[in-house]
């Protein structure tokens, strides 16, 4: 049985042989005796992997990684039909680890800010590597076969190196011992960014530069990755593991096949173009790049094929992604797959020569995370829209945890909140007796001179209190009059409730107190709860004497509540 692993998980295992093989060697007398038969070996494994946490950082996943993995090299030995395995440490294989997990932190998204650095600086990290192959290649058309001329002419040495019959390695050898007795033209060409010359790399220097000039290397890479992750709001392992095959370009847009190797998913999405921008005489512009950055995935595609088509050519054996890349590996000129982790040609490099810092690590699947965000923004907050690729607990557990959309969730509750809270206090300005009902005391409390004069007048009288605009009601269409008064004014910001409505206020009690006995507690609440309880307020403010005098005036007869029909028969009913 044969499985194929990625270079990363191939050194995990590696490395867990490694240490496994170390502390049996340190715990057991005699380990030349022993094998996957022996019956020692199942007690010896559980104490190492007892032990293997103590050997790392606190919460760190390393130990139950390298535990798992040799459980795992167990368990497809004994799957061998023509493999000893002993029973014990068959079934002890088979089992749960037994170094804890650990914990690791989620990853945030980047800001906003640095996402549209990184998105602007690969744009023009493309449109630099378009310009410097284009120009290599046209010196090299003006250049010959080296062997027949001058070895230190840079277009002579850019032909042989473009059409293969030149190799670096005779570049070296045949170039002056000493860079004080090379041109200025490659003395440049071997020039660090600083200016220097490292004269015991110069040769490779100046190579590295001459091939950097005919074809994309590590580095360059880097950019069609952060564009394409942004354009299609997929992995870094979907955007770079699509080959020639897997790309279909569509009147408006690009198909792509992407796989999802961790997830063993392969699937099929299509990306339509951006809608072209009118100008002039209405003519669209179509050009592939405009005065800012567009995010459209088939243009991206497009100048990633284009840039690594030579090197397709020379490497036809890799047909499952167009990250393709030269490198140079001591004197050898190699084409291949791109490897975006090589020391010197990460993500963090990439960075670094581009002159960007970002807040947090520089780690490419923060930009994941931002596409994810933006997806979550725009669908509404809806995890079954903003989800996509993934399930919707994967989403939730997962992209939902960043500060982006905890700051969104904190502003929506809070916005949820205020929303409640100013409808659950809504309700009258009431005045006291205290104060004198005029209408230049009114003014001062807020009303406009008209509304304040028709109060006093009583124009506004709505009976258990006025109205300042009867129009305006939070319980109707705004421009039509109030349908509920005056059996919801009590619960209404536009209701003023004036001393002398004390006898009308007292009969609407009376009349609530009715309704209460009548319905169970909780349909009461529901219907009447508010007002209830802001009238017991306007109630308990006022003085016992006050009361009485009320209802004098009621018991006298002067004074009645008027309530619309519905208030006595939707209860009788």
């Amino acid at each position: 049985m044969a499985t194929d692993l990625s270079a990363s998980a191939s050194r995990d295992y590696v490395r867990a042989v490694d240490r496994v093989c170390s502390a049996m060697d340190s715990m057991c007398g005699d380990p030349e005796a022993l094998s996957l038969g022996s019956a020692d070996l199942t007690q010896l494994l559980a104490r190492w992997e007892r032990t293997l946490p103590a050997c790392y950082e606190a919460g760190s996943k390393q130990p139950a990684l390298l535990s798992s993995a040799v459980r795992l090299l167990i368990v497809r030995r004994d799957d061998h039909p023509e493999r000893l395995v002993q029973v014990g440490l068959a079934e002890f294989a088979r089992g749960r680890t037994l170094a804890a997990w650990g914990e690791s932190a989620e990853l945030d998204e980047f800001t906003r800010t640095d996402k549209v650095n990184l998105v602007k600086t690969a744009w023009a990290a493309v449109h630099a590597l378009e310009r410097r192959i284009a120009d290599g290649w046209a010196l090299a058309e003006l250049g010959h076969s080296p062997g027949d001329g001058d070895w230190a002419e840079p277009a002579n040495l850019l032909w042989g190196l473009s059409r293969g019959v030149t190799t670096p390695r005779e570049i070296g050898d045949l170039l002056p011992a000493r860079t004080a007795d090379w041109p200025n033209e490659l003395r440049v060409l071997a020039m660090k960014p600083d200016g220097s010359i490292a004269p015991r790399r110069a040769r490779r220097d100046l190579i590295q530069h001459l091939v950097s000039l005919l074809f994309p290397t590590n580095v360059d890479l880097h950019a069609f990755r952060v564009l394409l992750m942004d354009a299609t709001g997929h992995a870094s392992e979907e955007v770079t593991s699509f080959g020639e095959g897997g790309v279909e370009f569509l009147p408006k847009g690009v198909r792509l096949t992407l796989v999802k190797n961790r997830a063993g998913q392969v699937r099929h999405r299509a990306f339509p173009d951006a809608s072209p921008i009118i100008r002039g005489e209405g003519e669209p512009v179509v050009s592939d790049v405009l005065d800012r950055p567009r995010r459209e995935a088939s243009a991206i595609v497009r100048g990633l094929m284009a840039m690594t088509e030579r090197v397709r050519e020379r490497c036809p054996e890799v047909k499952d992604t167009l990250f393709v890349r030269a490198s140079l590996q001591y004197y050898d000129l190699r084409f291949g797959r791109w490897e975006p982790n090589s020391p010197g040609h990460r993500f963090t490099d990439w960075l670094s020569r581009a002159g960007i810092k970002v807040d947090g690590p520089a780690h490419i699947g923060r930009l994941r995370k931002s596409t994810k965000v933006e997806r979550a923004i725009v669908s509404g907050g809806r995890i079954s829209a903003a989800a996509n690729d993934h399930l919707e607990e994967t989403f939730a557990g997962h992209y939902a945890q960043g500060t982006t959309l905890r700051i969104l969730s904190g502003q929506v509750i809070n916005t949820a909140q205020t929303h409640w809270f100013d409808k659950a206090v809504a309700g009258p300005t009431v005045l006291t007796a205290d104060e004198p009902v005029d209408s230049e005391q009114l003014q001062r409390l807020g009303l406009d001179p008209e509304q304040a004069e028709k109060l006093v007048q009583g124009e506004l009288d709505m009976g258990v209190s006025h109205c300042k605009d009867p129009w305006d009601s939070p319980f109707s269409p705004q421009g039509e009059l109030c349908a509920v008064a005056p059996l919801r004014c009590l619960e209404c910001r536009n209701a003023w409730v004036v001393p002398s409505q004390l006898p009308q206020l007292l009969l609407f009690a009376e009349h609530l107190d009715r309704v209460r006995r009548r319905l169970d507690p909780k349909t009461f609440t529901r219907l009447w709860g508010q007002s209830y309880v802001n009238l017991r307020a306007v109630l308990e403010e006022r003085s016992e004497h006050e009361k009485a005098q009320a209802r004098q005036h009621i018991d006298a007869g002067r004074v009645r509540l008027d309530l619309p029909l519905s208030a006595h028969v939707e209860f009788d009913s």
